[in-house]
C-alpha cells in the first residue's frame, strides 16, 4: 500500500521517454535544418539558428516538465499510458533512424542494399515497438499513424536523398506500401468493427451524451487540451472534469462552433506549414492526430488530462523550436521569444511542483482538488470520501465533521450521481448517528430522475452490502424504495438487477424476489458468467435442482480455456449433496 515505490517506477520510465523525446527530436531538427529547402530560409540572411541539440534539450525538458503530463506520472494507474508511450518513441526513433539510412546511399553499388536495410528497419519499427506498446495500453496503436505524418511532412516519400542523387522527387514505393499494410487497411478494418457497434444507440445507454454530441464536444475539449498543455492554470488543470458542460448543438454553447474553425484552421496550417516550417506543421499534426484515438467515436468519457501525453510533444515540438530559433535580420525578435520561452518553462516548472507536493498527500491533494473544481461532483465527494477515511468512522474525530460540508455540496451539484448521499448515509450509518430523511429524498429522486449509471449502481451495491454484512443498519423500506425507482427505467442493467438480488434474497429474506431479480440478470447479460453461477447456488438453495442442473449445463458451454473449472467443481460438488435450507449465508 505504500505508494512511492510506484511512483519511483512512474517517475523513470517519465525520464527515459523524455531522453527519448530528446532523441527523436534531435534527429527531425537536424533532418529539417539539413534538407535544401524553403523550411531553412529563415536561417539566411540573419543570425544562426540555434544548436540543435541545445533545442532538442529545450523540447524535452519542456515535455517532462508540462503539468498537463503530471498524471501521467503521479496517477499510478496510467503507468499503461507512459509505458505504452516508451515504445511509440522508440519506434519512431527507428523509423526515422531507418528513413535516414535509406536516403543515404552515395554510390549506385550499394544503393539496393541500403535502401533495403533502411526498409527493413523501419518495418522492424513500426511492427515490434506497436505490438509491445500496445500489452501496455491501446493508444501504442497510433505509432504508425505518426510514422506516417513524420514521413509525409519530413520525409515526403522521397526514394533518395536530394542532396545526393539526380532522381529528385522520385517517390518510395516501398514506404508507400507499407503504409497501405500497417496503417490504411488496418485502419478500414478497424473501423468496420467499431462503426456498427458506435451508431447503435443502446451502446450510448450508460453515457449522458451520444454520438454526435461527443464529436461536438470534443471539438472543444481538444481546443481546451491545446490551451492546457501551453497555457496551464490551476483550475484547468482539476483532474476532476465531470463539470463539463456537453455541447448540444453548434451553438450550445457557442464555443463549440468556435472550437470547429480553430480545428480547421488548424488543419490548414499543416499543410500551409509543410514547406514553410516543417517543425510547426508536424508538431500541430501529431497533436491532432494523436486525437483521433480518444477524440472522435469511441464510447469514451469527455475529457482526461493523460491522453495528452504525446499529444503534447507534438505542442511542444511546434512551440520551442520556434521560440528558439533566432530572428531573421534583427536580433529584436530573437530576445523577445527566448524571454518568452523561459517564462513558459519557468511557468510549467512551477505549476508542475505545486501540483507534485499536493500530490504527495491524500488529504492536501483532495482539498486542493476540491478547490481547483469547485462544480465538480467528484471532486468534492472526494474530498469528503477523504475525510471519512481520516475519521476512522470514529464520531468524535475531528474529520467527521468537515466530511459533510463537501458531500452534501456534491449531492446538491445538478449533474452529480447518488455517490455523495451514498457516503453520507454510509457514514453516518457505520457511526450509529441519525440518518437524515433529505439524504434519502435526494437519491431516490435522482434515481427515478435518470436511468442509473455506473457510479449510482456502486453506490447501491455499497450500500447493499454494507447492509448485509451488518455493518449498516439501514432502513430496508428506503433501500427498497431506491431499487425499485432505479429499476423502473427501461432495460435496466444486469448489474443492478443483481444487486437487488442479492440485497433481497440475504437482507429482506424474500427469496423468491431473489431469484426473479438473478434471473433478469442472466437474461439481460448472458455472457456473463457469474450471474449464472449465482443462478445455480440459488436454485439448489430452493431445492430446485432440476433447474439449477439446467443453469449448470449453460453454464458449462461458458468454460472457455477452463476458466471455471473451479467453479463448475463447487457448484457440481453442491448440487450431488443434499441441499441446506436456504439461508442467507448460502450465497455469501
Amino acid at each position: 500500500m505504500d505508494p512511492f515505490g510506484w511512483k519511483l517506477i512512474n517517475l523513470i520510465i517519465h525520464l527515459l521517454n523524455g531522453v527519448l523525446v530528446f532523441l527523436l527530436t534531435r534527429r527531425l531538427l537536424t533532418i529539417v535544418r539539413t534538407a535544401p529547402s524553403a523550411a531553412n530560409k529563415h536561417t539566411r540572411g540573419g543570425l544562426e539558428a540555434s544548436p540543435v541539440s541545445i533545442v532538442a534539450a529545450l523540447t524535452a525538458a519542456g515535455w517532462m516538465l508540462l503539468p498537463i503530463n503530471l498524471t501521467g506520472v503521479l496517477y499510478v494507474v496510467q503507468r499503461e499510458e507512459s509505458m505504452a508511450n516508451l515504445f511509440v518513441l522508440l519506434g519512431l526513433i527507428g523509423y526515422v533512424a531507418g528513413r535516414q539510412w535509406m536516403l543515404a546511399s552515395t554510390t549506385t553499388t550499394d544503393e539496393s542494399k541500403s535502401e533495403w536495410g533502411g526498409f527493413w528497419i523501419c518495418t522492424t519499427s513500426l511492427i515490434i515497438p506497436t505490438a509491445i506498446g500496445m500489452l501496455a495500453k491501446e493508444t501504442a496503436v497510433m505509432l504508425p499513424l505518426y510514422a506516417f505524418l513524420i514521413e509525409w511532412i519530413v520525409f515526403g516519400f522521397r526514394r533518395q536523398d536530394q542532396t545526393h542523387t539526380a532522381s529528385d522527387g522520385a517517390q518510395n514505393g516501398y514506404i508507400i506500401s507499407l503504409f497501405i499494410v500497417l496503417l490504411i487497411i488496418p485502419m478500414i478494418a478497424g473501423l468496420a468493427w467499431q462503426i456498427p457497434h458506435v451508431l447503435n444507440p443502446a451502446n450510448w445507454a450508460a453515457r449522458d451524451f451520444t454520438l454526435g454530441q461527443r464529436l461536438l464536444s470534443e471539438a472543444r475539449v481538444v481546443c481546451d487540451y491545446l490551451v492546457w498543455t501551453v497555457l496551464p492554470t490551476p483550475h484547468a488543470l482539476s483532474f476532476y472534469h465531470d463539470d463539463f458542460r456537453i455541447s448540444t448543438g453548434l451553438l450550445s454553447p457557442w464555443t463549440t462552433l468556435a472550437s470547429l474553425f480553430v480545428l480547421a484552421a488548424l488543419v490548414v496550417l499543416v499543410f500551409w506549414l509543410r514547406q514553410r516550417r516543417p517543425m510547426v506543421a508536424l508538431g500541430i499534426a501529431l497533436f491532432l492526430g494523436c486525437q483521433l484515438l480518444t477524440g472522435t467515436i469511441l464510447q469514451l468519457e469527455l475529457v482526461y488530462e493523460h491522453r495528452n501525453y504525446f499529444a503534447s510533444f507534438g505542442v511542444l515540438l511546434a512551440v520551442v523550436p520556434w521560440l528558439a530559433e533566432t530572428g531573421s535580420g534583427s536580433a529584436t525578435p530573437s530576445y523577445l521569444s527566448r524571454t518568452v520561452l523561459a517564462g513558459l518553462m519557468l511557468w510549467w516548472t512551477g505549476l508542475t511542483a505545486l501540483t507534485a507536493y499536493a500530490w504527495s498527500d491524500p488529504l492536501r491533494l483532495a482539498q486542493e482538488l476540491a478547490e481547483r473544481a469547485p462544480d465538480s461532483p467528484r471532486a468534492q465527494y472526494e474530498l469528503g470520501r477523504t475525510y471519512i477515511i481520516y475519521s476512522h468512522y470514529d464520531s468524535a474525530s475531528p474529520y467527521t465533521k468537515l466530511a459533510y460540508a463537501p458531500l452534501e455540496r456534491a449531492a446538491n451539484l445538478p449533474e452529480s450521481s447518488i455517490l455523495p448521499q451514498q457516503a453520507l448515509i454510509f457514514m453516518n450509518s457505520r457511526m450509529g448517528l441519525p440518518l437524515k430523511a433529505q439524504w434519502w429524498d435526494s437519491m431516490i429522486a435522482k434515481l427515478k430522475a435518470r436511468k442509473s449509471g455506473v457510479q449510482d449502481e456502486s453506490s447501491l451495491a455499497a450500500l447493499a452490502e454494507c447492509a448485509r454484512d451488518g455493518s449498516c443498519p439501514l432502513p430496508t423500506d428506503r433501500m427498497v424504495q431506491a431499487f425499485e425507482v432505479a429499476l423502473s427505467h427501461p432495460a435496466p442493467s444486469a448489474r443492478l438487477q443483481a444487486t437487488y438480488s442479492s440485497y433481497a434474497w440475504n437482507v429482506l429474506d424474500n427469496h423468491t424476489l431473489g431469484l426473479h431479480m438473478i434471473e433478469g440478470a442472466v437474461n439481460s447479460s448472458p455472457s456473463e458468467p457469474s450471474y449464472r453461477v449465482t443462478l445455480v447456488r440459488m436454485l439448489a438453495a430452493n431445492g430446485d435442482d432440476a433447474k439449477a442442473r439446467t443453469a449448470l449445463e449453460q453454464l458449462q458451454t461458458m468454460n472457455l480455456g477452463g476458466r471455471l473449472d473451479a467453479t463448475i467443481q463447487s457448484l457440481q460438488a453442491l448440487l450431488d449433496k443434499p441441499a441446506p435450507p436456504a439461508s442467507s449465508d448460502t450465497l455469501r
